[in-house]
């Protein structure tokens, strides 16, 4: 059961913050990852591009591997876990049937997931979640002690299922060789350079790929994580981890050697192309995943870097917004729809190209939320799912940064208020859970 218990508007706005920074920082993580693949199609074909072969693109490559591929996926997926459970509360003070509106809303992401495929990015994540979101519906009123389970157990079968594939498959019995798969990515870069159609053509022509991925590696691991962020949240982990600081400092002991340990081999034994590199990925990019929240955490509630939760909450916010807004950047900057640069960035020019574009993301976040409640994706999503139109032109109540001192209105608002705008509602409370079958 769902409860709430009061708060001040400071702690609340600052667990509110925290979440919020914490899904802008993993958006940063993705792109890092995801443009490598929106600029070439050598990393979908698990060989580097013969072009780049210094140092330096060597460095780059195992520090993006790491450092970055899957662990903010993880994060990225918890964080969707955790907000789950914030929606269920707004819907319940409201007085709404949490369910069909959730199904409405998991339709749309579906629908705007497909739309991204299509369009822009053929290594989509909406379609993933909304699908796996299902499930999650499903198990939406289980214990605590039965989703922890669950999560250990579908992420266990997964790291298991990806050694024995090691040891008695191997990835050579599905995947053409080196000489073929170098081929196959110069014809399919030069793919990426044609007309609106072919780029169509071109993003739909993934789909058996991400299908396979969705229902060996991606969905389970998604499930887990969901189903550990709901868990988080019922226990509301963030209303004062902050104050945890020995917890902190442990996650960041035990989570730095196992996970930049664990991203090491990954990234040495070939990274995506090997599978034994991709089971110990996924065994280790949890440990790793915790300790880049754990830092961040610290950072955030410290007075000389308090400024990194006002730049990245923003982005949170417009999560949606700005996940799809990168891989329109990706499109026009490496399609012939846009420059045609496809083939011609270095992997350390891709890190640089996706940290500026993260910081004008920044910037525009912080200028819509002052003006408006909802990015424009979310305005569009909350729309289809609530069947009204909700106020948007406005500044937020709740922006980070300068606008943190109207965090005070937002902690008084109403159940009328939360009627009228459940989803927004939901920040303003500090939620507690009590679950009975959690013994």
């Amino acid at each position: 059961m769902v409860s709430q218990t009061g708060s001040g508007p400071a702690t609340v706005h600052s667990r509110v913050h925290d979440v919020d920074a914490l899904r802008g920082f993993a958006l940063l993580g993705i792109f890092v990852v995801n443009i490598t693949f929106m600029a070439s199609a050598y990393p979908a074909n698990l060989v580097d591009d013969p072009s780049f072969t210094s140092w330096l693109d060597s460095v780059a490559r195992l520090t993006t591997e790491a450092l970055f591929s899957m662990k903010f996926y993880l994060l990225f997926s918890f964080l969707f876990g955790y907000s789950f459970v914030l929606q269920m509360a707004a819907a319940q003070r409201a007085g709404k049937a949490f369910v069909p509106r959730m199904l409405r809303r998991i339709v749309g992401l579906f629908v705007l997931g497909a739309i991204h495929i299509v369009v822009l990015y053929g290594g989509d994540v909406l379609t993933t979640y909304a699908v796996v979101g299902l499930v999650l519906i499903l198990m939406h009123r289980v214990s605590n002690r039965t989703a922890l389970r669950t999560a250990v157990v579908i992420y266990a079968v997964v790291i298991v299922s990806l050694v024995g594939s090691a040891l008695f498959i191997g990835g050579s019995a599905f995947m053409p060789g080196k000489g073929e798969a170098l081929t196959n990515a110069a014809v399919q870069t030069k793919e990426l350079l044609g007309t609106p159609a072919e780029i169509v053509g071109y993003h739909v022509s993934g789909l058996d790929l991400l299908v396979i991925q969705g229902l060996s590696l991606q969905g389970p691991t998604a499930l887990a994580m969901f189903l550990l962020g709901m868990v988080a949240a019922r226990r509301g982990l963030f209303s004062t981890l902050h104050e945890k600081q020995s917890l902190l400092r442990w996650t960041q002991i035990v989570g730095y050697p196992l996970g930049l340990a664990g991203g090491t081999v990954y990234a040495l034994l070939g990274g995506t192309g090997d599978t034994m590199g991709i089971a110990v990925s996924t065994a280790t990019a949890p440990f790793l995943a915790a300790a880049y929240v754990a830092t961040l955490v610290q950072l955030m509630h410290s007075r000389k870097t308090a400024w990194i939760r006002t730049g990245l909450a923003p982005v949170g916010r417009m999560a949606l917004t700005n996940y799809l807004g990168q891989s329109a950047v990706g499109l026009l900057l490496f399609t012939g729809v846009g420059l045609g640069l496809a083939g011609r960035f270095s992997p350390p020019l891709l890190i640089q190209t996706a940290i500026t574009v993260f910081a004008l993301q920044v910037v525009l976040s912080m200028w819509w939320l002052r003006r408006h409640r909802y990015g424009p994706a979310e305005y569009a999503l909350r729309c289809f799912t609530n069947w009204q139109k909700p106020r948007n032109a406005q500044p937020a109540e709740n922006a980070a940064g300068s606008t943190m001192h109207s965090s005070h209105r937002a902690a008084e608002s109403t159940d009328a208020e939360a009627a009228k705008d459940p989803d927004h509602a939901a920040t303003g409370r500090r939620l507690s859970i009590s679950e009975q079958g959690d013994r």
